[in-house]
């Protein structure tokens, strides 16, 4: 009689498998730890800080902003998970060269920016600020303004943010142009790529709006030199600047001096260099800025955990990840 093979319970099974270490700043954990015991059950789940909490001896590390100390404790996590589609608050940390970083790339999320972008371009197209100054006057005015038809939108990121909400504001009428690293086939409007080709893009561009990473090619290209290359001598007048990629690619001082002096008229904020925004920061007290709290594309908590546990599937599978970041690109 053959000797019988011990038995491996399903639990110790799933109690073998590396942890998931939770680094959210800021975040309510409350309504994220539920969720992830929920979707990861019999996992360890573990909050960790950069000093004060142990880290377990195998684990994936999901954050979002982590203080960079983290980064050069010990154990390595096998797996970073951004919890968000921006990475550079991971890459300008330090994280331990080895290890595979990927980012959220989630219908839901993209659909946020899509509804982000169309809204803003919309307000600005109808005057929303107007329409609200003269409220607050108790004054029955009204203006000719251009239709969606007449104005060109640029799209400073093509990617599948730039995409999606290309094709939202084509729905409505916009046109629609793009700008990126490098060319991309296949999109259903006119795109322009490097920084050859980026004169041609502005000159076009009535609403310019940003979804660009952070990376070195992109921080603070946004200036007041390339403000001043839009177009100003179409039906919509004075450009307007809608950014909501991330905060570091524009130069926040030349941004201000331009919404001043009118070359911009006006300007949607979602993302800045320091964040929460200081309530010393100019930009609050400017009549012609709408400033949101970086929630452009804020997705709902299941959509990013199911996201990250796809991500750890594959990644125990063997199998490639969906949305692998690339350190030397910076996404």
């Amino acid at each position: 009689m053959s000797p019988v093979e011990p038995s491996v319970s399903p639990v110790c099974a799933m109690q073998e498998r590396p942890a998931i270490a939770v680094a959210l700043p800021g975040w309510d954990l409350e309504q994220w730890l539920p969720r992830l015991r929920n979707a990861a059950p019999g996992r360890e789940i573990a909050v960790v800080t950069a000093r004060g909490d142990p880290l377990p001896e195998r684990y994936y590390l999901f954050c979002w902003k982590p203080d960079p100390a983290l980064f050069r404790r010990t154990p390595v996590p096998l797996l970073i998970l951004s919890g968000g589609a921006g990475v550079d608050h991971i890459l300008n940390s330090g994280p331990p060269p080895a290890v595979p970083i990927t980012r959220i790339v989630a219908p839901d999320l993209t659909r946020r920016m899509v509804e982000y972008v169309v809204l803003h371009c919309l307000y600005h197209l109808r005057r929303m600020d107007e329409a609200a100054a003269n409220k607050q006057e108790m004054q029955w005015r009204s203006r000719e303004f251009a239709a969606a038809r007449e104005v060109t939108v640029g799209l400073m990121g093509v990617g599948e943010m730039g995409r999606a909400s290309a094709i939202g504001l084509m729905a409505l009428g916009f046109n629609v142009i793009g700008w990126g690293r490098s060319h991309r086939t296949g999109l259903p409007f006119r795109s322009y790529a490097g920084r050859d080709e980026l004169d041609a893009f502005l000159v076009q561009s009535e609403i310019l709006v940003s979804l660009l990473p952070s990376t070195p090619e992109t921080r603070g290209l946004i200036d007041s030199k390339l403000l001043q290359r839009l177009r100003r001598d179409g039906k919509f007048g004075a450009p307007v600047f809608i950014s909501a990629g991330r905060g570091d690619t524009v130069d926040e001082t030349g941004l201000l001096r331009a919404l001043q002096d009118g070359t911009i008229r006006a300007a949607s904020l979602d993302v800045f260099v320091a964040e929460p925004l200081p309530p010393d920061n100019p930009f609050w007290a400017l009549a012609n800025v709408v400033i949101t709290p970086h929630n452009a594309a804020d997705s709902h908590p299941d959509a990013i955990i199911n996201a990250i546990i796809a991500e750890i599937a594959r990644f125990e599978a063997g199998e490639p990840l969906l949305n692998p970041v690339d350190r030397t690109r910076g996404y």
